[in-house]
């Protein structure tokens, strides 16, 4: 005799095609042999999941700032759901946590949802690499830390820093160091047409005027080797390297020279410490993306023709004109601009 046939499966897909009702992206029909089992695509709301700023990465382990009882704050060790894919966690990113969230030893809760970034700093390994790399989301500043002596500014670094600040919506602020050896005015008028915030520092001058504007802000510490940033980061934050150790503990890893941490300021904000950046590579970066940050060049620059790459060597540029019929402020402004520009223009050919 043949073998029987198995008219449950079939009868179950058949049933399944003929059904008008039914919608392909709600349900799957798996055959098995014990018979047809509908497997639903929903994804769970997770309506119970509670808020939290990401303030640590390390190895695939977030720290997760929560509020607990009473309203104080709760540091609580969470990794990424599956479900969330591709989609990776960083330093500054609003989250939404569901499972053991009340920071215990040895607890770990599931970050299920990332709310959509405001802004996003953003680098590639160097400048030819396709990949970007979103190092900190949400911050509402760059301040990019800089001797003026000893060693020289690196010129080249500021001008990738501020590109990188412009292009992902946060606003530059230079910290000048070593203020004692030698005057910032000649670093003040490179940065003068673009009206970039500056305070110059030194090791014995007060911390006020920082402060003022680190105040209720989310802020990102950047600087090459030597420049004074981690005593800077020391001063404004007194053991904060002790405070880094701690956070890290908390997801049993270790701070590494790559990862961001952030930590509160004892005047109100937060700063983000970044020591594994030396350099920023700018191969996701287009002049573009650079004049959306300046809404007068913007404006000037309707008028260009297609594929102007906003130089001094595109013959019918319009931020030419623009300049020549302002005050001498706007020439320094183009010049400034022109500067960052020019090495990203390099790089990205036909914009």
């Amino acid at each position: 005799m043949g073998r029987p046939a198995r008219r449950g499966c079939r009868g179950a897909r058949v049933s399944r095609r003929m059904d008008s009702r039914s919608d392909e992206d709600d349900v799957r029909v798996r055959a098995s042999r014990h018979g047809s089992r509908p497997r639903t695509r929903t994804r769970p709301t997770h309506e119970e999941a509670v808020p939290g700023l990401v303030i640590a990465v390390d190895r695939g382990r977030m720290t997760v700032r929560v509020e607990g009882p009473g309203g104080s704050p709760v540091d609580v060790t969470a990794m990424r759901a599956r479900e969330l894919g591709k989609h990776g966690v960083v330093v500054g990113d609003r989250v939404r946590l569901v499972g053991d969230t009340t920071g215990r030893t040895d607890s770990l809760a599931r970050i299920v949802t990332i709310a959509d970034r405001v802004t996003s700093l953003r680098r590639t390994a160097d400048d030819t690499d396709p990949t970007e790399r979103i190092v900190v989301a949400n911050a509402d500043q760059l301040v990019v830390v800089t001797s003026i002596a000893d060693p020289e500014p690196a010129l080249g670094f500021l001008d990738r820093c501020l590109v990188a600040a412009y292009a992902g919506g946060l606003s530059p602020l230079l910290v000048l160091t070593k203020s004692d050896l030698a005057s910032p005015q000649p670093l003040l008028d490179r940065y003068a047409g673009l009206e970039v915030d500056a305070v110059p520092m030194s090791r014995e001058a007060p911390l006020d005027e920082l402060v003022t504007r680190l105040r209720d802000q989310m802020s990102v510490l950047v600087g090459q080797s030597g420049v004074g940033k981690s005593t800077l980061f020391n001063r404004l934050i007194p053991g904060a390297f002790r405070a880094i150790g701690d956070v890290s503990k908390i997801g049993k890893g270790r701070h590494t020279s790559s990862s961001a941490v952030l930590l509160d300021l004892p005047g109100g904000g937060t700063l983000i410490d970044t020591p594994g950046i030396r350099s920023f590579g700018l191969a996701h970066v287009t002049p573009q993306d650079v004049l959306a940050a300046f809404d007068d060049l913007a404006e000037a620059a309707v008028d260009c023709p297609p594929a102007c790459g906003h130089t001094a060597a595109d013959p019918e540029c319009a931020l030419d004109a623009w300049a020549a019929q302002g005050p001498p402020a706007a020439r320094e402004r183009l010049g400034s601009f022109r500067r960052l520009i020019t090495a990203v223009g390099q790089l990205t050919p036909g914009h």
